[in-house]
């Protein structure tokens, strides 16, 4: 399986920036190389905030401002940016499944784990790992549900994850499941 980040180096000088969106401030993180980090900010018990070695450069995320404006402008459906996570190799394998999920689709904690040549009790460990996922939004961890179709635990807030399934064309029932969360298994090879 490869990759989608480039590999961590010794911690360069980290940079930062604030952006606005329609799910709140999110905090912008990297070098110059890629980007490292995309918190939401102001999301109660798990909100990210600035560390003081940081330092604020304004504009220098440009590029992942303007895919981000398209994004909840509906007419980005794919990211194209350099990403350097810092993780465990286990997270950064689950990680690197989450970005192969398609714009609108979900797929279950359990689905995740099969991906990964898991058995069914490795999805406690990919919640985990779903859970530090240092990158929101374009490693797209809002995309992993239960496998009932319920929006369990997600750190920006279950309201955000709901916003976002919504935008992305997600179907919800009875009980706010998502309809058809995880694809049939026909469907599921196209995701992995």
């Amino acid at each position: 399986m490869t990759s989608p980040f480039i590999p961590a180096e010794p911690l360069p000088p980290t940079w930062y920036d604030i952006v606005d969106s329609p799910v709140g401030r999110l905090l912008v993180t990297g070098d110059e190389r890629a980007l490292g980090g995309l918190f939401m900010m102001d999301t109660g018990g798990h909100s990210m905030t600035v560390a003081p070695a940081w330092t604020r450069r304004a504009g220098m995320f440009a590029a992942v401002t303007d895919q981000l404006a398209e994004y909840f402008a509906g007419s980005r459906t794919e990211f194209d940016l350099p990403l350097a996570p810092r993780g465990t190799p286990f997270q950064l394998a689950v990680w690197t499944e989450l970005t192969r999920i398609p714009y609108g689709a979900t797929v279950s904690y359990g689905a995740v784990a099969a991906a990964l040549g898991k058995s069914p009790v490795a999805s406690r460990a990919v919640g985990l790992a779903n859970g530090r996922n240092p990158i929101s939004l374009i490693v797209p961890c809002h995309r992993v549900i239960g496998a009932d179709g319920s929006l369990t635990g997600y750190g920006g807030g279950l309201d955000r994850k709901e916003w976002l399934l919504r935008h992305e064309g997600a179907v919800f029932g009875a009980g706010g499941r998502v309809r058809d969360a995880v694809p049939a298994p026909s469907q599921q090879a196209a995701l992995w």
